[in-house]
């Protein structure tokens, strides 16, 4: 069977589910740990080896990336290995350009990090990427030293940069996006007065900033409070864990199918926020084990409605919108407003798509309310956004006729996705 996102046609229809599934799976390595942890390789001088690596759309942006900025790679991709030569950027010298793609963390980590370079740094992305906003992060990079040339619309993309960006303190509203706050934190310590940032808005995705300072002191920094001192990464080995956003709809599958799954290498020891989509299923009615590196959903056959602020584990909202379609009451999800600006306005498209099924939805100014129903036979569309793509395919597996447009847009984060949902 040809299904992963490399080999996918412009339409594929879900198989509905023949019997409860029972499997163990290991999703691909995290996005956001990748990412993260390419950064901080590229910035210690000397070499560190990144095993259980994600290769995908949004890391294959950041490898080119942080080639951009100097460093040297070697990729083993059957072996999921990247070995980094990282290099101080504060010795670079020459333009360099960026094509941050589709991804967010690729671009908002890649720009504090150019502004460490003496030289000027052009990044851009897609249009998609150039519609997601840019403007806190501008603002403080220029607020704390580095010279940022608007290149297109103000506040957004393409933008370049010249440093050396000094540091200091910068205020910084934390409602839009973490990953402004990721950014600065992990070029902090190359900053000649170090970082304080001050948040004036409370912050969003907490457990993605939790992540990244984890890392950090992987590579031998730390963080305190929002506070970095000046100092220098140290080269090391790291292994990356399993992607806790795409483990969602591996459980969620269980859920929905009165069945169980495990996924492997997760658990109470994980680095991120998004193993606590488990919860919310527990809450649902489906009961969970965890260990400190697996998790197990089993569906029990009954779903409950709940009322859920999902402002910290926002990449899992349309996983949890797919499950609520089958539950024996409505679902509200509240404060997760800000993912209106991700690869599409995740709220409206959620619930456009789900109201084309024939579900009852509402689309609330900070989230949704699912009414539980029946879905028709439909043909989704998926606004080339990964997540819209993986969460509505999950319907298929209880209904058929459920048909996912443009599949291969998982290839963002999860290029095997299909292939795993097919093994239930």
């Amino acid at each position: 069977m040809r299904l992963h996102a490399d080999e996918l046609s412009d339409v594929l229809a879900i198989t509905p589910l023949t019997a409860p599934p029972d499997a163990a799976l290991r999703p691909p390595g995290s996005k956001s740990i990748t990412n993260r942890a390419l950064i901080c390789a590229a910035l210690a001088p000397g070499r560190s080896t990144l095993t259980g690596v994600l290769f995908a759309d949004d890391t294959h942006a950041m490898l080119d990336a942080v080639r951009a900025l100097g460093a040297t790679l070697m990729l083993d991709e059957p072996a999921s290995t990247v070995v980094v030569d990282g290099i101080d950027p504060r010795t670079a010298s020459g333009e360099v350009t960026v094509n941050a793609r589709q991804s967010g963390t690729t671009s908002r980590f890649i720009l504090p990090a150019a502004a460490l370079r003496p030289a000027r740094g052009i990044i851009d992305g897609t249009p998609q990427l150039r519609a997601r906003p840019f403007g806190p992060l501008v603002d403080a990079l220029r607020e704390l030293g580095a010279t940022v040339e608007d290149l297109g619309q103000p506040g957004f993309l393409p933008v370049a940069v010249t440093g050396p960006v000094a540091g200091g303190k910068v205020p910084l509203p934390g409602h839009l996006s973490s990953q402004f706050l990721s950014g600065l934190l992990m070029a902090g310590p190359l900053m000649a007065d170090g970082l304080s940032v001050e948040l004036t808005s409370p912050l969003v995705s907490v457990p993605y900033v939790e992540a990244t300072t984890a890392v950090m002191a992987a590579f031998g920094v730390t963080v305190d409070g929002l506070h970095v001192r000046p100092g220098a990464y140290r080269a090391t080995d790291f292994a990356v864990e399993p992607d806790a956003s795409a483990a969602s709809y591996l459980l969620a599958a269980a859920a929905i199918g009165a069945g169980r799954v495990t996924v492997e290498g997760l658990g109470t020891a994980s680095l991120q926020g998004d193993v606590r989509f488990a919860d919310l299923l527990e809450r649902m009615g489906a009961r969970v084990e965890r260990t400190a590196d697996r998790i197990t959903v089993t569906g029990t056959g009954t779903l409950h409605g709940i009322d859920v602020d999902m402002a910290d584990i926002s990449d899992t909202a349309q996983t949890l919108a797919a499950v609520a379609v089958f539950a024996d009451a409505p679902t509200r999800v509240r404060g997760i407003g800000f993912i209106r600006g991700k690869e599409t306005d995740r709220i409206g498209a959620v619930v456009a798509e789900l109201r084309r099924a024939g579900i009852d939805a509402v689309e609330d100014a900070d989230g949704f309310t699912i009414h539980p129903g029946t879905p028709a036979p439909t043909a989704f569309e998926t606004y080339d956004d990964h997540r819209m793509a993986m969460s509505l395919a999950l319907l298929g597996l209880r209904v058929p006729g459920i048909v996912i447009k443009d599949p291969k847009c998982v290839a963002k984060t999860y290029p095997t996705y299909f292939m795993d949902l097919a093994r239930l």
